[in-house]
């Protein structure tokens, strides 16, 4: 962005001041990371003065580029470049570091501290995350302004991330969809927190990145011209560009220098006065910034306002355009006005249906009044039935709304991540729910963020029949409810689908993951049963006893059917029977007190929970005189109807559960 030359005496002060800033930081808090932020300081210098185009001042404003710390332990360095360009993160904030209420976490946490785009800290995925938003800006660029929205994405990864194969997964993608405006600086320092690289980690990366469809440049870590200009033609190839630094943990530090000891704790006070006294610095003061260093790494606020200004002035002239429309409306509301009518309703006289198909219809019904839904699946989308009809694929050339992400589970979650941070994107992906497993991290993350990506799990029991026990979840519905923020919801037949889907799509602060069926599940009469709208409340009265109430059944998904049918055999008995549909835990226990109490009267302290996975989590609702029908061990291959009469999903068997509780009541 800046094209005179490099003041190196300028360059080289502003440089030792950001190593000294980050190792006093670790230094006063007694714990942290000083190795990485001093020898990448060089690269964050050049960075933040020169190539990112970025408002201090704004540090949210959509055209700018994005900077990812992928190696999250080098937070340090981050902080001290956010204070030093004038984000809104003051000294005080950097002698606070990794203390309770600070702004100024130990990893990078997104939302927390102004200029950070990410959550990073679990290496590899900062790396995939960039992806996803590297993605993303494609998308708006091709698909709602050329200008407005041609940025970059830069990320500073370590030889940890690399190392991890979330960072493999979305490198392969990133190179077949020739995503050029990546720009990832790997520093090659040779040491890990066990000793030098070495130990595990012989290959060439650079000819990986080569073979996944990268640019790959090298240059030398404290070669400010060098790297400068290495940069500078990362941004003019098509492919995405490693920039492969030699770079020495620790630079500066006499004796730690080149060693694991500069790796995730402080230098020590000796060594940090030694450090000072080589740089030239005064080794009896901290946290030191000449006035010239601040005015002149500052400056970039100032150049960041134009930008803003100028950006925001090319906007107002499109503001009438279809595409900036849609897209303004996204980031200001998220949904149109009246997105609601274009939801299907399924009749129950219309036969049985899957899930799975619900969930797509309700996609390609939704889709076109919906530009900015974009998503697909991890090489299952017929399964998953996630493809949006009569759409282009994003493939290299183009950025259509159907996204193959490939088999990588892994690296899918983190670009959904990517995009979902891209303002007004609204991203889901699939693939079966015993592979939410691998997953785990970037939901969980999303989750952390306040991120809304939709995840479409199919396959969501042992109903999904010969596949077998490997492809059979059981924990995976008690795991993902186990994550805060995340919401988990398990529709029993078509028309729940579609609540779902709606209170998914509305809801733009955390993630939702939708547990699907392979089998076909009848379409429930709501003439004759609760309304579907109850999912928006996590949980309904579907059908009231008739009597006073002597048993509540509870369930969700495909069990819904089950415990209803169960329901006709007990009140034939004359045992007065509830049915309560229990889709997602979550909204049901936001719910009010009373509400919660009308559904589950704390009167009625027999109750029986029926889910085909693990047992674990619903004795919250059960109680001490309820009991559970669920599975406590693995599946088996066999087709659904025999495995569920095989593990006791039968009517018959909900009958004889009954009755053992009644009689011990």
């Amino acid at each position: 962005m800046i094209s005179e030359p490099i003041d190196l005496s300028l360059a080289k002060e502003s440089v030792d001041t950001i190593r000294l800033l980050a190792a006093d930081a670790v230094e006063q808090a007694q714990s942290g990371h000083p190795g990485t932020p001093m020898e990448a300081a060089p690269i964050a210098y050049l960075l933040y003065t020169r190539h990112l185009r970025h408002a201090p001042q704004q540090p949210d404003w959509p055209g700018r580029d994005r900077f990812i710390l992928s190696c999250g332990h080098a937070s340090a360095l981050l902080y001290s470049m956010l204070h030093l360009t004038r984000y809104d993160l003051s000294l005080d904030e950097i002698k606070a570091f990794r203390q309770f209420g600070s702004r100024t976490p130990w990893h990078p946490e997104f939302g927390h501290t102004p200029g950070v785009e990410t959550t990073t800290g679990p290496l590899g995925q900062g790396f995939a995350v960039g992806v996803g938003m590297a993605m993303g800006a494609r998308f708006l660029k091709e698909q709602v302004d050329q200008e407005l929205f041609d940025y970059r994405i830069y990320s500073l990864c370590s030889d940890g991330d690399l190392m991890e194969g979330v960072a493999a997964e979305a490198a392969s993608l990133a190179g077949h969809l020739r995503l050029g405006n990546l720009v990832y600086l790997y520093l090659d320092n040779h040491i890990t927190i066990e000793g030098d690289t070495s130990l595990a980690f012989s290959e060439e990366t650079a000819t990986r990145f080569l073979a996944y469809g990268w640019q790959v440049l090298r240059v030398e870590g404290e070669n400010l011209r060098e790297i400068d200009a290495a940069i500078a033609c990362a941004k003019e190839d098509p492919r995405p560009s490693l920039i492969v630094a030699r770079t020495h943990i620790g630079q500066g530090a006499p004796n730690k220098q080149d060693s694991s000891a500069a790796h995730g704790a402080p230098l020590g006070s000796e060594e940090l006065r030694l450090t000072k006294q080589a740089l030239g610095r005064n080794p009896e003061q901290s946290f030191q910034v000449s006035k010239a260093v601040f005015e002149h790494m500052s400056s970039a606020a100032e150049r960041g306002a134009v930008l803003v200004q100028e950006w925001q002035a090319q906007l107002d002239t499109r503001q009438n355009e279809p595409r900036l429309a849609h897209w303004r409306q996204g980031v200001e509301k998220g949904l149109p006005d009246d997105w609601q009518q274009w939801l299907p309703v399924f009749d129950p006289d219309a036969g049985s249906m899957a899930t799975r198909k619900a969930s797509g219809l309700v996609l390609n019904a939704l889709a076109p009044h919906l530009p900015l839904l974009m998503g697909g699946s991890a090489d299952l989308a017929p399964s998953n039935n996630t493809t949006l009809t009569d759409e282009a694929a994003f493939r290299p050339g183009a950025s259509g709304r159907n996204i193959h992400f490939g088999v990588r589970e892994h690296a899918m979650g983190a670009i959904l991540n990517g995009l979902s941070h891209t303002p007004g994107l609204i991203p889901f992906g699939g693939t079966f729910l015993i592979f939410s497993d691998y997953m785990r991290p970037p939901i969980r993350l999303a989750a952390m963020m306040g991120l809304a990506p939709i995840y479409v799990f199919t396959h969501d029991s042992i109903g999904l029949g010969e596949d077998g026990p490997t492809h059979q979840p059981v924990e995976q519905l008690a795991a993902l409810r186990a994550i805060p923020q995340l919401r988990v919801i398990r529709p029993a037949d078509a028309n729940e689908t579609v609540v779902a889907w709606q209170v998914a799509l509305a809801e733009r602060q955390r993630p939702t993951a939708l547990a699907l069926s392979r089998q076909n599940l009848p379409i429930v009469d709501r003439n004759r049963y609760g309304a579907a709208e109850g999912v928006a409340r996590g949980g309904y009265v579907l059908a009231p006893e008739e009597g006073t109430l002597q048993i509540l059944l509870i369930a969700s998904g495909s069990e819904v059917t089950l415990i209803l049918e169960a329901r006709e055999a007990l009140q034939q008995q004359g045992i007065a029977t509830r049915v309560v549909s229990l889709p997602c835990w979550e909204l049901f226990d936001e719910q009010p007190l009373g509400y919660r109490h009308e559904v589950l009267p704390p009167s009625c302290s027999v109750r029986l929970a029926v889910e085909a996975a693990s047992a674990f989590g619903w004795e919250r609702y059960v109680g001490e005189g309820g009991g559970i029908l669920a599975i406590d061990g693995f599946g088996a291959s066999a087709p659904a109807e025999q495995l569920m009469e095989h593990f006791g999903f039968t009517v018959d068997q909900v009958v004889i559960r009954v009755r053992q509780l009644l009689e011990k009541a």
